[in-house]
């Protein structure tokens, strides 16, 4: 059974000394496609061999759709409180700084004011990595307050959704949200301005439910899963097997939920276009 046995023959090396590979360095896509990580970076993050679309953060975002990458961060500060005490395995004032704490954000949702091809664009978009993204009472207020922004700047507005639903240790303060964003949605509306709604992997919930399904245009990222109730409690509630791709936005858009499905690189160019389209000015280059 010697060779089970540690033998002081042949090459050691100390622990101190032995090198990991680079966390990051490569990406293995759902499909078991190996990717680059440098590579993917280049390509929005989406996987070359597969076209899967890697979930990204706003900072991912924000570069993407804004001008040599630079913006202005409105409301980068506002935090959520604890009106209702709400106590879990964790106090939610405890959770809550452990997520900031984590992900460097204060909270599920970021809004960056910038020029998108040489025009005014708002984009107001969510962060699954804070709590799931879950819609909470700074996501309902940020929202609002954009809306506000866009219509005494005259400047459209998108939101990039990404959510879990809502945060249910704000209980009904954060299914107020729903009302008060429909109505913030319908004031931008009456000005005229135009709102695009990108809906990506995942948007559930309350969230679908009221303002990523509000927009004058309704997108989303392939593959993504968006719906209220998720596959499974659908699936236990009816009692029923569901169609395939049931909630991908393949599936929506062949029934009308979504208005089109693009590629991330085409983003920027596609958010423009329907822009111009509904303002009803010259297509920009």
């Amino acid at each position: 059974m010697a060779w089970f046995r540690r033998t002081k023959k042949g090459i050691q090396t100390a622990t101190e000394d032995k090198k990991d590979v680079p966390k990051g360095l490569w990406y293995k896509s759902p499909t078991g496609k190996i990717v680059d990580a440098e590579q993917l970076e280049k390509n929005f993050y989406v996987s070359p061999e597969d076209g899967y679309h890697v979930r990204i953060g706003s900072e991912e975002y924000f570069e993407i759709l804004f001008d040599d990458k630079k913006y202005k961060e409105l409301d980068k500060n506002l935090t959520a409180k604890d009106p209702l005490k709400f106590e879990d395995t964790k106090k939610y004032p405890d959770r809550l700084k452990e997520a900031q704490e984590k992900t460097g954000l204060k909270d599920a949702i970021r809004t960056g004011i910038g020029k998108s091809k040489g025009k005014d664009l708002a984009v107001v978009c969510m962060d699954f990595r804070f709590v799931g993204g879950s819609m909470g009472s700074v996501v309902g207020e940020k929202i609002a307050r954009a809306a506000d922004y866009c219509i005494e700047n005259k400047t459209p507005l998108m939101i990039i959704s990404k959510s879990g639903g809502a945060r249910m240790q704000e209980a009904v303060y954060s299914l107020m949200q729903m009302a008060k964003t429909s109505v913030k949605l319908a004031q931008l509306a009456d000005a005229k301005l135009p709102y695009i709604s990108l809906c990506t992997d995942p948007t559930t919930g309350g969230t679908t439910a009221s303002f990523a399904m509000l927009g004058d245009i309704n997108i989303s990222e392939p593959g993504a899963l968006i719906g209220f109730a998720g596959p499974r409690v659908v699936r236990d509630t009816t009692g029923k097997d569901l169609p395939e791709g049931f909630q991908r936005s393949e599936f929506l858009l062949e029934h009308g939920f979504l208005d089109f499905i693009t590629q991330r690189k085409e983003l920027k160019n596609k958010i423009n276009l329907y822009i111009d389209l509904i303002l009803n000015q010259p297509v920009r280059a």
